[in-house]
């Protein structure tokens, strides 16, 4: 049996119709059957079909254009399209492949080549989709940087060389991590650290960046392009605008952001060992985005001068509390500021 997957099989002509029926029956199919383009194509959109059998011959539409019309449809980009075809044609064959079909067979049918035709393809469906939802998943625990290279690697087999970029990075951290944790349930502090990272998550991916890693109870954000010191700062002030939002009034007081913000030249590529790999931005500018982020006290953002000077002009944000302050690892004081938004509901800006 296969699970009584469902083949749509069409075809006008009566007797080839039921012959392809039983021979799938047999094989433990379920068959729609349709004796026109118009019905076949209405069964395609409104049924759950895994497979289609597709006479080259059909009285209202040509096979080929409805091979063309099913295969635009979303739910059957990677549908098994088979012609069953008496033509010697290859012409007409080289054509049916460019509208879409996977395979044809030649009539009169051979109910085992039939069988095993229907039960490959099928086969290679079960296995892309597999794929695909490997893929999704993955793309739920991976940078989207981090995706585009692997991606690129799987494609050429070679490892992108590690580059100098300019790039704007950003950390968040949760203050009264500690005391929560302590008088919190595991189950409870799990959820309210996902539901105040998936507000991040979001308002990161909304300014157009992308997350570096989690690290506990905090992120490493990095933004590129050209606006992404100003995207980077609008980001921090929503974050800091609305992360609370998801917290329970009692953890309020324990719940509260701290945020650096840093630009400057990092080296992004891939560390690690050949079997366990991690493609990440590192250097001395991300070293100062980190500290930054725990020179901030709770609901507050510390810039950079270099952060400040970049977005300076723009009228969405403010710098206050110029200072020089120790940075643990850097022997000269580093001078920061205070980020403050001085526009309410500032929205992303075109980049």
């Amino acid at each position: 049996m296969h699970d009584n997957r469902l083949i749509l099989v069409a075809d006008h002509e009566t007797p080839l119709r039921e012959l392809s029926c039983g021979i799938l029956q047999e094989a433990g199919y379920g068959v729609v059957v349709a004796d026109t383009g118009g019905s076949a194509l209405e069964i395609a959109v409104s049924l759950p079909v895994a497979a289609v059998l597709l006479d080259a011959d059909m009285p209202d539409m040509t096979g080929l254009e409805l091979c063309r019309r099913i295969r635009r449809l979303p739910q059957h980009h990677a549908t098994p399209i088979i012609f069953v075809t008496g033509q010697d044609d290859y012409a007409g064959l080289s054509s049916a492949f460019a509208a879409g079909c996977d395979d044809f067979i030649r009539k009169p049918l051979n109910p085992i080549e039939l069988k095993v035709r229907v039960e490959g393809h099928l086969m290679r469906t079960d296995y892309f989709q597999q794929l695909e939802r490997t893929r999704r998943m993955l793309n739920q625990y991976l940078s989207r940087r981090t995706a585009e290279v692997v991606e690129s690697v799987a494609r050429t087999g070679i490892l992108p060389p590690p580059e100098e970029r300019q790039l704007a990075v950003l950390f968040t951290d949760i203050r009264g991590f500690t005391a929560l944790s302590e008088e919190t349930p595991p189950g409870q502090l799990f959820e309210l650290i996902s539901s105040a990272l998936s507000v991040q998550v979001d308002q990161i991916h909304r300014y157009g960046g992308y997350v570096d890693k989690f690290g506990g109870d905090g992120v490493m954000a990095v933004f590129d392009g050209r606006d992404m010191v100003v995207q980077s700062c609008l980001c921090a002030l929503e974050i800091s605008k609305t992360s609370h939002q998801v917290i329970p009034a009692e953890s309020q007081r324990l719940w509260q952001s701290g945020i650096g913000i840093h630009t400057g030249r990092v080296v992004i590529g891939n560390i690690g060992s050949p079997d366990h790999l991690d493609y990440s931005a590192i250097g001395s500018t991300v070293n100062l985005a980190a500290r930054l982020c725990g020179q901030a006290q709770a609901n507050s953002i510390v810039v950079s001068k270099a952060i400040r000077d970049a977005a300076a002009n723009d009228p969405r944000m403010q710098f206050h509390l110029e200072r020089k302050v120790d940075i643990r690892g850097i022997r000269d004081r580093v001078t920061v500021f205070d980020l403050i938004g001085s526009a309410p509901d500032a929205g992303p800006s075109a980049s």
